[in-house]
């Protein structure tokens, strides 16, 4: 008989071992290894970086541990992302991203909003609308999204005219009405605030125009409105969205402190949008 309530004894144990062991699996981002808890974020330098350094922080609050990539173009993150380097960025606006997947063939998804970084003209030169004159050399992004989105700008400050049948990636080919003879310049994103020094007008992101100490709302000749379509997203791999990890993060990106810290540090050059 004793042996019989020792056999059960003993069994009983182990039912209560195996029970703490998976309850060491289960948090708030649901049952799974320590890995389920461990996303890698992709994110460019500047004010990415810095915002996904503040989400790192709030994130490992709730569990969940954020390992921040740096990138250096705008190229590279999307192709870590398809290529499973990566678990998810944020860098890029969504028009940027469906040109890139168009182009590339990749399959990805915005599961979120971060940030509006409007893009500002800059010039060492000119120091208001009033002093742009004919024949000057404008610089502009040389990728799809934000070579359309310059001359978009442009438009909307009478400079130009593009044809609207372009949509939002208009090309210098689409300029259909160029009253002051602008000659454009198509260079990296990353090139533009050089550019500033070696052209009249730079049409600059404004993640590199503050990553290298200027204030768009200060020192651009004049930026997009708050109206501006080019919102910023988080991006993940097509039939990932609704990984428990990535609403975790989600949440993070759009949570008071975030706010506070943008609203705090970019005095309205960056804006969040959600």
């Amino acid at each position: 008989m004793l042996k019989k309530y020792g056999v059960m004894l003993k069994n009983f144990g182990v039912v209560l071992a195996a029970s703490f062991v998976l309850s060491l699996g289960v948090g708030s981002l649901g049952v799974g290894s320590a890995e389920a808890a461990k996303i890698k974020l992709g994110v460019d330098g500047g004010p990415h970086e810095e915002i996904g350094e503040l989400v790192q922080k709030l994130a490992a609050e709730k569990g969940l541990e954020v390992e921040l990539v740096r990138f250096s173009d705008f190229i590279l993150p999307n192709a870590a992302l398809a290529d499973g380097d990566i678990d998810v960025n944020s860098f890029q606006h969504l028009p940027y991203l469906e040109a890139m997947m168009k182009d590339r063939g990749y399959k990805l998804v915005s599961i979120g909003k971060t940030v509006l970084m409007p893009m500002g003209v800059y010039s060492e030169t000119v120091k208001s609308k009033d002093g742009i004159e004919d024949g000057m050399t404008v610089a502009i992004p040389n990728d799809p999204s934000n070579g359309g989105r310059a001359l978009l700008l442009l438009q909307d400050q009478g400079l130009i005219e593009v044809n609207p049948a372009a949509g939002i990636l208009p090309t210098v080919l689409d300029v259909t009405k160029n009253p002051h003879g602008f000659k454009f310049v198509e260079l990296e994103a990353a090139q533009m605030v050089r550019a500033i020094r070696d052209s009249d007008l730079s049409v600059v992101v404004t993640n590199y125009a503050v990553e290298s100490g200027l204030v768009p709302a200060k020192d651009a000749l004049f930026i997009e409105s708050s109206k501006s379509p080019y919102v910023n997203i988080i991006a993940v791999r097509e039939g990932e969205e609704g990984r428990p990890e990535f609403k975790t993060l989600v949440e993070c990106y759009n949570s008071d402190a975030v706010k506070a810290f943008v609203d705090e540090k970019y005095k309205g050059a960056i804006v969040c949008a959600w």
